[in-house]
């Protein structure tokens, strides 16, 4: 009778514990499974991005060789590094400083390709080396830009805006557009903006702030990210 009560403590007790490591094995299983599936939607969000991406700088290099200017080359230069940054160096987080250097070459080469047709103002300071983003996380709201605010615009303006204070960065995109232009959209418009906003949510969660309006003729695109 005496032997009863150390033999049952001993008993639930090592069921317990079965119960409470079986319990964080199966939380641990869910979690990589989580983390697996994330990372697959990431990579398949970016991908959605880069082939649009391209058909616009593509398009850009036919342009050129169409009036063959002695731009072409230098442009073509430049592709290449955009090319060996999009495929080489962006599988993890990158120094803001390269984000930057990458969306200025794009808007370099669509400055290339319409000329004094569009006024662009571009101050982009990213700030301390330290600081990392992810990859590729900018280019569709400047993409958007161009695509909606050029074309039958009067006085078609960009406007591209990028500063650190500390860990916040604040980026804004601002573009003329024409509520009476009829512009229809096509089948890819808009990609490049619903998967932002979804990477955007996937990686910062409650670290980051998205907003986009239309004030006047102006399309405003404000986001501020929390980088550490």
């Amino acid at each position: 009778f005496f032997n009863l009560f150390p033999v049952l403590f001993v008993l639930a007790s090592s069921t317990a514990y079965r119960l409470v490591i079986d319990r964080i094995r199966m939380e641990r299983r869910e979690k990589d499974k989580v983390n697996e599936n994330l990372k697959t939607e990431l990579s398949f969000l970016r991908s959605q991005v880069s082939p649009h991406f391209m058909f616009n700088v593509l398009n850009n290099m036919v342009a050129l060789a169409r009036k063959k200017s002695d731009l072409l080359e230098p442009s073509l230069i430049k592709l290449s590094s955009l090319l060996r940054y999009m495929l080489y160096e962006t599988d993890e987080k990158v120094p803001l400083k390269k984000e930057v250097e990458y969306l200025q070459s794009y808007i370099d080469l669509q400055q290339q390709r319409f000329g004094n047709a569009i006024e662009i103002q571009c101050d982009m300071d990213p700030g301390d080396a330290y600081l990392e983003i992810e990859p590729m996380l900018l280019i569709p709201f400047v993409e958007n830009a161009f695509k909606h605010g050029t074309g039958m615009i009067t006085d078609a303006k960009i406007i591209v805006e990028l500063k650190v204070d500390i860990c916040l960065l604040s980026f804004s995109v601002r573009n003329r557009f024409n509520y009476s232009s009829g512009e229809m959209k096509d089948k890819t418009s808009g990609i490049g903006l619903v998967n932002v906003q979804r990477r955007l949510n996937l990686l910062y969660d409650t670290r980051q702030s998205l907003m986009i309006t239309k004030q006047d003729d102006w399309f405003v695109v404000s986001l501020q990210i929390l980088l550490c």
